[in-house]
């Protein structure tokens, strides 16, 4: 079984044609009522609370805050409320990298099994610091592994989750494919701190937060941070949820909490500034090379990050300097949504309209019209899922909540319709096998977990079961 964590976002390059098309200058006029407006539809539909900044060369035009960070005790959002900024810890792992490298402390090409032990050969011999860097390395995400979820704060710092990841696959040979990859940037920081002498969490206060004089940006000991945002999500019955059963730890892929106006500040280092890394050296990180031809364009470069509860973006227009940051403490990924609507605004373009979480969209559909209906129109009703996380989990989402429901003819109809969408994702295939299991259907959750080893032989969940069954 594997269970979702968002995480991971948008840090990868968009490649798409949308965004390298010249773009017209911004149009800011009106600016703060267009903007008022489009919120507006986002509260009417109770999926959007938190803050909200446009900023034109670091000078905020726009900064406002929305909702509640605190539904039980009615605290107000402030634009001096922290939030989980997810995967944009990724960026600040990045900068202490390439520091160290602007150091010669380091080199991208250096191989893992330089710095880090336990690894096996192919990872240790092949995968590199830029690897590592690119979401090249092979390694996918940590949290899917057995186990994950329900383990302790302890069990979650870098030393622990550097030796879960040396248990895992690679989904590729190092360098021959991308997929995006928290385990990486885990290991990045395992690296700083074998290089440095000192903790990670140390290197980025040193040489990032502190000259940079983010003192409203937290990076470790997150739960006794004062002003903090608690995170809400609507589950597929629309009911309200917080994400306080989640125990995540400020890591360097992610969980550290700030503010917009300190993320504002902090990118405006990343993109234009040189006091933390000279610009020289961050040409050499493919990232940000990648992105330099839109200082001519008006094309908008975004970082995101999140989790359940939790959604941040950032929209960057590098050739017109303007900033647009929204930060949400509800579920992903409504700050992407909303950050791209104030991007069509500020380029004098209509905004869209905003769409209900996929989730609640796919369960009504699945309820009231059929597996057949959500069979053929899928697209269209996922169509406001976040792209970086892989579709086939939603009717896995759902069918588990059925499960727990104890609905489980329902919830076997979503996990076999989830084998007919994605039939070359192990993972469907297994959660088909549990419900089957649940329902005393043995031979045929037997086939099912088999069929997850055919695509995956090293499915761990699959290969527990099949050796349960056939004792």
């Amino acid at each position: 079984m594997n269970k979702r964590l968002k995480l991971g976002l948008m840090l990868m390059l968009i490649t798409s044609i949308s965004w390298a098309q010249e773009r017209p200058k911004p149009v800011l006029d009106g600016l703060e009522k267009k903007i008022d407006a489009q919120v507006k539809k986002y509260l009417d539909l109770d999926i959007f609370s938190g803050n909200v900044l446009v900023a034109e060369n670091g000078n905020i035009l726009y900064h406002k805050s929305f909702g509640l960070a605190n539904r039980e005790s009615k605290e107000a959002n402030t634009i001096n409320t922290k939030f989980d900024i997810g995967s944009m810890n990724k960026t600040f792992t990045k900068l202490i990298v390439l520091k160290l490298l602007e150091e010669k402390k380091l080199k991208l090409e250096d191989k893992l099994g330089h710095y880090l032990e336990g690894f096996p050969k192919m990872a240790a011999d092949n995968i590199t610091i830029a690897h590592l860097l690119n979401h090249t390395s092979g390694y996918g995400d940590y949290s899917q592994t057995p186990g994950f979820f329900g383990a302790p704060a302890s069990e979650k710092i870098i030393d622990k989750l550097v030796k879960r990841i040396s248990q895992m696959p690679l989904f590729f040979p190092p360098g021959t494919d991308r997929e995006y990859s928290n385990s990486g940037y885990v290991l990045l920081g395992a690296i700083i701190e074998k290089v440095s002498g000192r903790t990670y969490h140390d290197m980025v206060q040193d040489h990032i937060v502190t000259p940079l004089g983010l003192t409203e940006t937290y990076v470790k000991e997150k739960y006794t941070v004062p002003n903090r945002a608690i995170g809400y999500l609507k589950n597929m019955k629309g009911e309200l949820e917080d994400n306080q059963g989640f125990v995540e730890v400020p890591n360097p892929d992610g969980g550290f909490l700030s503010t917009t106006s300190d993320m504002l500040k902090f990118h405006r280092e990343f993109f234009y500034g040189d006091d933390i890394v000279k610009k020289k050296t961050k040409l050499k990180d493919e990232f940000y090379s990648m992105i330099q031809p839109h200082q001519n364009t008006g094309g908008a470069i975004p970082i995101a990050g999140g989790f359940n509860g939790a959604n941040t973006s950032i929209y960057e227009i590098l050739r017109d300097k303007i900033s647009i940051i929204v930060f949400a403490n509800m579920d992903e990924p409504v700050a992407e949504n909303l950050g791209a609507d104030i991007l069509s605004i500020v380029r004098g373009e209509k905004p869209g309209e905003p769409k209900m979480p996929t989730l609640q969209v796919v369960y009504q559909a699945l309820k009231q019209n059929g597996r057949d209906y959500v069979k053929n129109n899928f697209e269209d009703l996922s169509s406001n899922w976040n792209p970086m996380d892989p579709p086939g989990i939603i009717l896995n989402m759902i069918g588990y909540s059925l499960m727990r429901d104890g609905d489980l003819n329902m919830a076997a109809d979503a996990f076999s319709l989830n084998t007919e969408l994605f039939p070359e994702d192990p993972n469907v295939w297994d959660s088909y096998g549990e419900v089957l299991l649940n329902q005393g259907k043995k031979e045929e959750a037997l086939s099912m977990y088999q069929k997850a080893l055919s695509i995956d032989p090293e499915f761990p969940s699959a290969l527990e079961k099949v050796k349960e069954l056939t004792q």
